[in-house]
């Protein structure tokens, strides 16, 4: 594949603009080399490299829209792939909701592109394989686990002058090891912006010792517990919440942010007083492409403030229809904490359990945001300031809107990619009252 540089894909996407003629056109272009390795069983079951490139054209006669796509770029096949929309936007019902092409915009500049990804190996992936599965097999352990590290471009051009184009990187590894009889589990999972921030052998060690420290679990009964969550423990739930976040949901009566009467609860108190989410495209660490898939620009937006919901998510047609501002949709989002690890938290906790993970959460009531699911990979009981022993893994059902008002403390923000939202994230450790458990699972 070839990775376009910013000169090559405004020529092609300014071509395919000219070429319409239809009221207005817009043409995405993006493409993606992404390297991967998967291990099981401590050994390595596949591995490649997978790399495309594509185009999409969308064009509109009125409020009659048509989308096409093609992954070749020669001037006949560019032809062809208008033509095909405009075909299709002729057949094609008005759309109410229709939009026009915006135009020209302005976007901050993000780092979202790192060397060091970039030129990642096949030898380096099977390094991080190696440093997995050998301290694994050293204590007798079962190592199974996926990387895959990217390189990408994006860029976009309209009919009214708008063009962006940016490139990313992105380098992802999780792992799970299990004890030779399946009693015992532990989990990693790290998501980071360059390759000198992943260190395999410092990443693995604390999924050793849950694995081996998770043997013997007891059942602990069913209940409202004091929980300490850790940082993916945390994001699973945070990263299904933001999507009641929108303001059509909230105005339509359909999300926890409708405010009874009508309307939307913006300004009002929803969560404790320490939680404090924003989104920032340009955030250190974090940072990530700087417009949606509207192309509206991300900027730094205050989510919720000191508990208060400061902002929520509006659509170019929900805010033209509410006479508001359309922001553009995050792709990351910040939830500030305090200095603490999970292991301070722990020691500070009387009695109560500690969450490594959890797993195949499911919407239940979107009006409450209460949520289902399970614990994983390692669940402690903890009395007087230290893991006394493993316990069974529960069944939750909790809101995270309830969650985040029975805050105790929150430690130190941690690096996660949201595996429901999309959404780069940087969640802390949390240690929460009354987080109910519902039943037993026997799942490890």
């Amino acid at each position: 594949m070839i990775m376009y540089t910013e000169k090559q894909a405004r020529a092609i996407l300014e071509k395919v603009v000219a070429m319409s003629k239809a009221d207005e056109c817009s043409a995405t272009l993006a493409g993606s080399i992404g390297g991967n390795v998967r291990f099981a069983l401590n050994n390595v079951s596949t591995s490649g490299v997978v790399s495309d490139v594509s185009l999409g054209v969308q064009v509109a006669y009125g409020k009659r829209v048509g989308i096409a796509t093609i992954n070749q770029f020669d001037d006949a096949s560019l032809e062809r792939v208008v033509r095909r929309a405009e075909e299709l936007a002729k057949l094609a019902p008005e759309n109410p909701e229709f939009m026009p092409a915006l135009p020209k915009q302005e976007y901050v500049t993000t780092d979202t592109f790192d060397e060091s990804i970039a030129a990642i190996t096949p030898l380096y992936r099977a390094q991080v394989v190696k440093d997995s599965i050998d301290p694994s097999k050293a204590e007798k352990l079962i190592a199974a686990g996926f990387l895959t590290d990217n390189v990408g471009f994006t860029a976009m051009a309209n009919s009214n002058g708008n063009f962006a184009y940016q490139r990313t990187t992105g380098l992802d590894y999780t792992c799970t090891v299990r004890t030779e009889d399946g009693s015992g589990s532990g989990w990693v999972g790290r998501n980071e912006s360059s390759v000198s921030k992943f260190d395999t052998g410092e990443a693995i060690r604390p999924a050793i010792a849950k694995a081996k420290g998770s043997q013997g679990a007891k059942a602990l009964e069913p209940g409202k517990y004091t929980v300490i969550l850790e940082p993916a423990a945390a994001g699973g739930l945070i990263s299904f919440m933001m999507f009641g976040f929108d303001a059509r949901q909230a105005d339509e009566g359909r999300s926890f942010l409708t405010r009874k009467g009508g309307g939307n609860k913006i300004g009002e108190k929803v969560f404790d007083t320490r939680v404090n989410l924003f989104s920032d495209p340009a955030y250190p660490g974090l940072a990530v492409v700087p417009w949606d898939q509207e192309g509206l620009p991300r900027t730094r937006v205050d989510i919720v403030k000191n508990g208060k919901v400061d902002s929520l998510q509006y659509s170019r047609y929900w805010a033209k229809l509410k006479e508001k501002t359309a922001r553009g949709q995050p792709g990351n989002l910040i939830m500030s904490g305090g200095n603490k690890s999970t292991a301070d938290l722990v020691k500070s906790t009387q009695k109560g359990v500690l969450v490594t993970r959890t797993w195949y959460i499911r919407l239940v009531d979107p009006q409450t945001m209460l949520l289902t699911g399970l614990t994983r990979d390692g669940t402690f009981y903890i009395e007087d300031g230290e893991i006394k022993y493993p316990i069974k893994n529960f069944r939750f059902n909790e809101s995270p809107v309830i969650m985040l008002n029975n805050v105790e403390e929150l430690g130190k923000p941690i690096r996660l990619s949201g595996d429901e939202s999309s959404l780069l994230m940087m969640i802390p450790p949390m240690k929460l009252r009354d987080f109910t458990f519902t039943s037993l699972s026997d799942a490890v």
